[in-house]
């Protein structure tokens, strides 16, 4: 699909649209974790110190499908033709006192399709679907020097509530984890 400008626009897909199609839906967490991996592998803060394993990708997509499944959770993905370049999801918390709620878990676009409004996409879906499933808050956390992801957040209504100065380990380094959260108790 073409915006106009001369850039594909990402088809956006949600899970039950993602299994209706059992071409993209077979190829699937293979792509995942192609997209992963080499995130990981080039530095991404996405919760891995060493690139998952197949076994590990799929184990997770499989509990997010489940949690999809029963209401839990919304996993988006996007596909540039046939190609899948990116994903995202969210789970419901589980605590009984916290369960109007929900985090953003994981965004992750294939580096070659970075700057193309995938994230932002993916991102917005998110939203749309938290709000439709009657979330009320929606949070996450980022690496703090992970500054294109918290500018895209921000600039779809996230608002930081905190910080843990040093708490992420990774390579040596040390990174602030950035607390964020979109109310869409207020956004009704």
């Amino acid at each position: 699909m073409n915006n106009g400008s001369g850039t594909a626009t990402p088809l956006i897909l949600d899970a039950m649209q993602l299994a209706s199609d059992p071409d993209l839906e077979a190829r699937f967490t293979e792509s995942a974790h192609r997209i992963l991996a080499d995130l990981v592998h080039r530095g991404a803060a996405l919760g891995w110190v060493e690139p998952p394993s197949p076994h590990e990708v799929a184990a997770l997509l499989s509990h997010v499908v489940s949690a999809v499944q029963a209401g839990d959770g919304s996993l988006r993905v996007a596909y540039l033709g046939r190609r899948l370049v990116g994903l995202g999801y969210w789970l419901r918390y589980a605590r009984p006192t916290h369960q109007p709620h929900a985090d953003l878990e994981k965004v992750a676009v294939d580096a070659a399709a970075h700057g193309h409004g995938v994230g932002r996409a993916l991102t917005a879906a998110l939203i749309a679907d938290a709000r439709r499933s009657g979330i009320e808050v929606l949070t996450l956390d980022a690496r703090g020097d992970n500054s294109n992801a918290l500018h895209l957040y921000r600039s779809l209504g996230f608002t930081e509530y905190g910080r843990l100065p040093d708490f992420v380990a990774s390579g040596g380094r040390r990174y602030d984890k950035v607390f964020c959260m979109l109310d869409l108790r207020r956004q009704a």
